[in-house]
């Protein structure tokens, strides 16, 4: 009789789960384009085949109940579409999937409203962000993708601009200026998120010098409601509210006012709608240097902390920091996840966080309250986390306020912005992870340069040896992985293992899969609960933003948004070569039983034209490689080897060479390129030109050595 009961109940389900296509299919029929509200976030897993918010639900958990592509077919998958985006650049957006149209955006902020089904262009949205902005971020001009609600489409602007527009033509409702200061470098590339008719953003910046906050705009006026600062202002002046009061009392002297402060909002929130809990992640200091930025004392709140807000007014409920008086860079702007899990065989409301610095944080998300946390990479800032002051244990070996010293993660992370996902059957977290190292040394004395696109850190340029053997063994000690991370026992359940970081954020779905894109240009399925390599195929460039699937009829889709670029091969170019990859942004979607095919993927350049004379004194080469690495390495590569997203200057043609000083003094602003002319002189621009021709010269010889190795 119990066979039989069952059997029934799964006859019923059965049909329950044939009709729900076609029921959502006539609903959305009749809907407006992108009628999203709260009341449809809450119950997303009614209509699975739509993903509505950044991370399908409020808790972002990025998982989706569709089945329909599963552990036994995935290996099936075939491209059914892709889409060419206008801008090789980096491409890091979630892409919004609502009633069969797909929302997303590539660099430079452009919004594109596709066809799920078949990628056709229903409209676009350039928001002509001003060239000159692009120095203005310290990680390429990206975008982490848009927000729907009641009809509107939401995408904040690298030049810090919110902006609305109706989903049906891609037309601007309103824009708001999002910026507090115009005379410094804020920018913003996250996705904003709409909770309670509320449209939620923070800003990018703390490397310029800016003072962090989120503000909420009423989504149909784009009026404020309300700002949170996470740090605090001019200590001669009144705190803005009690947080800042709060926070103010962690802070020494007033240097941080010049230097910003930081804080920035830059990319993670979740909303808990039970507690009505609105959570964000914040950044690092500005400087990183904490001698310079609070005379050496003080936590520095809310620096690089989880801080939990009410939606409606913006009011501090509690915080928990991460990395006290955060000196690395060690930001928790990572991705924040919601969950109900038993710990200790009690059920608990628990937020779980992997930041930069290395370890994974379980806390009640109730009260902030500490539940566990352990390393998931090595380290050797902290030797672990005190489970009764919540404080890590922070170590002297990597205080390069005594000193230089290598720092284990460096300051890319050991999770960066890529998602994590989290699976409710197997209880694991899946967290693309890495291990990285860097040197860092303290400026002697404070070096702060009043102008945009001029990074102010208190820490001297990095120093990675041009030997490219040297350099090869460093690159080698950057690792990727995925981790399938289990936040009850605090210990990876399996792992899998990458040749370069960087690799993409994942999604988790109930057919037993684990998707991610990979730094080296590949799409790949796992086994949620084994980690068992189940399917791959290429997608010619590196895939760093988190895949989506969606179902539109009686078909799942899987989509990936694919372009490398970011922080990686921007500001550690040499050391991202391992991913051998170009810049190519474009969408690619699979389903089962397709067929379609990419192009043959872009090739790196190819020959050195005419080399100049390298006229300079070994003495000026070292002052000049200086130069090159503190004001141009953070885009073309340190030591000038670029890592493939912006120019290699090794290239440089005869013509270039002739238009030089002039691209230095700023006549290439529109399309990027810094203005130097109020910072350098024309002397120290003709030294870096002699590095950058000294090393096309190593370049040269390089290139002639290869063959002789290879036939040795």
């Amino acid at each position: 009789m119990k066979h039989a009961m069952f059997a029934a109940a799964l006859a019923a389900l059965s049909l329950a789960a044939a009709a729900a296509p076609a029921a959502a299919a006539t609903a959305a029929a009749k809907r407006a384009p992108a009628d999203v509200d709260g009341t449809r976030i809450r119950a997303a897993d009614r209509e699975p085949g739509n993903w509505m918010s950044h991370g399908r639900t409020y808790d972002e958990q990025r998982y989706s109940p569709l089945s329909k592509i599963n552990e036994r077919n995935v290996d099936q998958l075939g491209v059914a579409w892709t889409v060419k985006l206008d801008v090789d650049r980096g491409v890091e957006a979630t892409p919004i999937v609502v009633d069969g149209v797909m929302y997303t955006t590539g660099a430079w902020s452009i919004v594109h409203a596709l066809d799920a089904r078949t990628g056709r262009q229903l409209w676009k949205f350039d928001p002509k962000v001003p060239g000159e902005n692009l120095g203005q971020g310290c990680c390429d001009t990206v975008n982490r993708g848009v927000a729907v609600w009641k009809g509107k489409v939401y995408v904040g602007s690298f030049d810090g601009r919110l902006i609305a527009l109706d989903a049906k033509n891609g037309k601007v409702v309103w824009s708001v200026d999002t910026v507090l200061d115009r005379k410094k470098s804020y920018t913003v590339t996250g996705a904003p998120r709409v909770v309670k008719g509320k449209v939620l953003i923070g800003n990018g910046g703390a490397e310029f010098g800016v003072r962090g906050y989120v503000t909420a705009y009423d989504a149909e006026t784009g009026q404020q409601a309300w700002r949170f600062y996470t740090v605090p202002g001019d200590p001669s002046l009144p705190p803005e509210d009690k947080a800042m009061a709060i926070a103010l009392k962690t802070w020494h002297g007033n240097n941080w006012v010049k230097w910003g402060g930081g804080g920035t909002v830059w990319d993670s929130m979740a909303y808990d709608p039970e507690l009505d809990l609105l959570y964000i992640g914040t950044g690092n200091g500005s400087p990183w240097n904490h001698q310079f930025r609070s005379e050496g004392k003080g936590d520095n709140l809310f620096l690089s902390s989880i801080v939990a807000l009410r939606p409606d007014t913006g009011e501090y409920v509690w915080h928990y920091q991460t990395t006290p008086s955060d000196m690395w860079d060690y930001t928790a702007t990572q991705h924040i996840v919601l969950a109900d899990i038993a710990i200790d065989g009690q059920p608990r409301k628990v937020l779980m966080q992997a930041p930069k610095n290395g370890f994974f944080y379980v806390l009640d998300r109730r009260d902030g309250k500490l539940l566990s946390a352990k390393n998931f990479v090595p380290v050797n800032w902290a030797t672990h986390v005190d489970l009764a002051t919540g404080r890590p244990a922070v170590t002297a070996d990597a205080n390069y306020l005594t000193g230089p010293k290598v720092v284990i993660p460096s300051f890319l992370g050991a999770h960066n912005w890529q998602p994590m996902s989290f699976n409710p059957t197997t209880g694991y977290v899946y967290l693309p992870a890495q291990e990285s190292v860097a040197g860092l040394e303290a400026q002697k004395e404070p070096l702060f340069i009043p102008h945009k696109s001029v990074v102010n850190l208190g820490v001297e340029v990095p120093d990675l040896p041009e030997d490219p053997k040297i350099e090869a063994q460093i690159r080698g000690a950057w690792k990727g992985r995925l981790i399938a991370w289990d936040p009850v026992r605090q210990a990876p359940a399996w792992t899998q293992e990458y040749t370069a970081p960087w690799n993409g954020g994942t999604l988790s779905t109930a057919g037993n899969l684990v998707f991610q894109g990979t730094a080296d240009g590949r799409a790949v399925a796992y086994a949620a609960d084994s980690g068992r390599k189940l399917w791959e195929a290429p997608v010619n460039s590196g895939a760093m933003a988190a895949p989506v699937t969606y179902q539109v009829g009686a078909e799942q889709y899987v989509t990936f948004m694919v372009g490398w670029g970011g922080a990686f091969p921007g500001v550690a170019g040499p050391l991202s070569l391992s991913a051998k990859v170009q810049p190519e942004a474009r969408v690619v979607t699979f389903k089962l039983g397709a067929h379609g095919r990419l192009p043959p993927p872009k090739q790196a350049a190819q020959g050195l034209p005419t080399l100049r004379e390298v006229t300079a004194t070994p003495e000026e080469l070292k002052t000049a490689r200086t130069l090159f690495n503190g004001f141009c390495g953070s885009c073309h590569g340190l030591n000038a080897v670029s890592g493939s997203v912006y120019p290699d200057l090794r290239y440089m043609t005869p013509k270039k060479h002739e238009q030089y000083l002039g691209v230095l003094a700023g006549s290439r602003q529109n399309r990027g390129m810094p203005n130097f002319a109020g910072v350098l002189e024309n002397k120290d621009m003709e030294l870096i030109r002699q590095y950058i021709v000294k090393r096309a010269h190593d370049l040269k010889e390089q290139l002639a050595q290869a063959p002789q190795a290879a036939a040795k």
